[in-house]
């Protein structure tokens, strides 16, 4: 099985900075635009309470539910397939869990007890330098943690994006469960000795950008964490810490290599292939009518931008440049995921290359398309795009049935042109549809569980509004306006 890597990302973000020559000029100053309104969710033509949004984020919810280990509480990265645990993952977790509480799904006590115990683990387990036998390092976690143990698996990288993405699982919860009860008032404790223990500062290791990650065998990896992709969350948890802060010079070097598009399958916004990049920080950070300084000077929001994103994939899923079958009004998603193999084959007369894990996308900078549709794409977009969102969910599930939705929700990813007599890598392919995965992977369920919540109630967003270490974190990057101006 081929390893996600943190590595694999920042190599990515990397190819897509070089096609456009590195980083853009800084630009002269401008009168800034107007505030952006925040978007009238409510007025947008898609019925939060539709059954199949209520069915698919329950389905998707029991995922993390279902699978966590029952000694350490940790996430597997994959499953059914046996694997390792991703912290990222189990920040993804941990967020559910507020959700299903709030549902309904388990009762608050149970959801509490779950966080507790997962927070004290990971508290308790080692940190140090060394290779083997560690769990964490400067509190930040591996990427990848034995299942059983919790410690680091084979040589994974010291991550600081998916550090994050478990912190931001960490404050959920620390917001979310706000009683006076002493097991609440521990979770909370906990939360904030997780997150007060990472030290931002080691990892900017050439600042004022913060690198990738690190290892004990190789030091610290040689990319730093540029915008725009799925680290904007980074920042701004890193700004907010309350013990070992970044500072500001710190987003506005983040903004300055972001790329502008004008007209980009009908959109003008910075570009990001994969969706995901435009899905993950805003899982947890509502968006929607504040901004920053690059973003004044757009007279846009990040929320704006990321419904431009999912509405640029769509118009370039509905004009197919390259072919791919089964492309359309209601069969789009590019993001990272699976995929069926590691081969180029001849189909309707012309070579096709397919690949396994993969982060697919569409930009100026680099197009990755094989054929492979990830739901989670479509699915974590909802709150930026829900009309054409909801649409493709009922399609996706409609024309391709089991194969694609069963006891968990959607599998990871599928391909309709992989409809050929060769055994994939991993999942199997349903002559006359195509290949689909067997899989569902972490950090693809939790944006779909997250997002789907979001645009039915908000939750996570008004949880998070609450959080102090959030709400600094914004400022100090120069956030204004909208909900933030009445923030505690």
């Amino acid at each position: 099985m081929r390893l996600r890597t943190t590595v694999t990302v920042a190599a990515l973000a990397a190819l897509l900075l070089a096609g456009c020559g590195g980083a853009p000029p800084v630009a002269a100053p401008r009168p800034p635009a107007p505030a952006v309104p925040a978007v009238p969710t409510a007025a947008i033509p898609a019925d939060p309470n539709d059954p199949l949004l209520a069915d698919l984020e329950e389905r998707t919810f029991h995922w993390f539910w279902d699978l966590a280990d029952p000694a350490t509480g940790l996430i597997p990265d994959r499953a059914p397939t046996p694997s390792f645990s991703s912290v990222a993952a189990v920040g993804f977790g941990l967020t559910a869990y507020t959700i299903g509480a709030e549902r309904g799904w388990v009762t608050r006590e149970a959801a509490r007890d779950r966080v507790r115990h997962v927070l004290q683990f990971l508290l308790d387990a080692p940190q140090g330098p060394q290779p083997k036998g560690m769990t964490s390092y400067h509190g930040f976690l591996y990427h990848f943690l034995d299942m059983k143990t919790g410690r680091r698996f084979e040589k994974v990288e010291l991550s600081t994006i998916d550090t994050t993405l478990l912190m931001a699982g960490v404050l959920a919860c620390q917001s979310y469960f706000d009683r006076a009860d002493p097991a609440e008032a521990e979770v909370r404790d906990l939360a904030e000795k997780l997150y007060s223990r990472v030290d931002w500062t080691w990892a900017r290791v050439r600042p004022p950008a913060v690198s990738h990650g690190w290892t004990p065998e190789e030091g610290f990896i040689s990319w730093d964490w540029r915008g725009l992709n799925e680290a904007m969350i980074l920042y701004v948890l890193a700004l907010g810490s309350p013990t070992h802060p970044v500072d500001p010079a710190a987003w506005e070097e983040w903004t300055r290599t972001y790329q502008w598009h004008t007209g980009y399958f009908g959109q003008d916004y910075v570009t990001f292939g994969p969706l995901f990049g435009h899905q993950y920080s805003q899982c947890w950070v509502d968006f929607n009518g504040i901004q920053d300084a690059y973003m004044r000077a757009k007279g846009i929001d990040y929320f704006e931008n990321s419904r431009r994103a999912t509405l640029s994939q769509r118009t370039y899923a509905i004009e197919n440049p390259a072919g791919w079958k089964g492309y359309g009004a209601d069969v789009w998603g590019l993001t990272a995921s699976d995929g069926p193999l590691d081969v180029t084959l001849k189909i309707g007369g012309r070579d096709r290359t397919f690949h396994t894990y993969w982060a697919r996308g569409v930009s100026p900078q680099e197009l990755l398309d094989d054929g492979t549709i990830a739901p989670t794409a479509a699915a974590a977009s909802l709150p930026f795009a829900p009309e054409v969102v909801l649409p493709a969910l009922r399609e996706m599930r409609r024309r391709f049935g089991e194969p694609l939705y069963g006891r968990f929700g959607f599998v990871d990813a599928f391909n309709p042109t992989f409809d050929v007599d060769v055994k994939p890598q991993h999942g199997h392919v349903v002559k006359g549809l195509g290949w689909f995965d067997y899989d569902q992977l972490g950090i693809d369920q939790g944006p779909i569980v997250i997002m789907i919540e979001n645009y039915r109630s908000g939750l996570v967003w008004k949880t998070m509004r609450k959080n102090p270490h959030v709400v600094r974190g914004l400022k100090r990057a120069g956030f204004t306006g909208g909900w933030l101006e009445e923030a505690p």
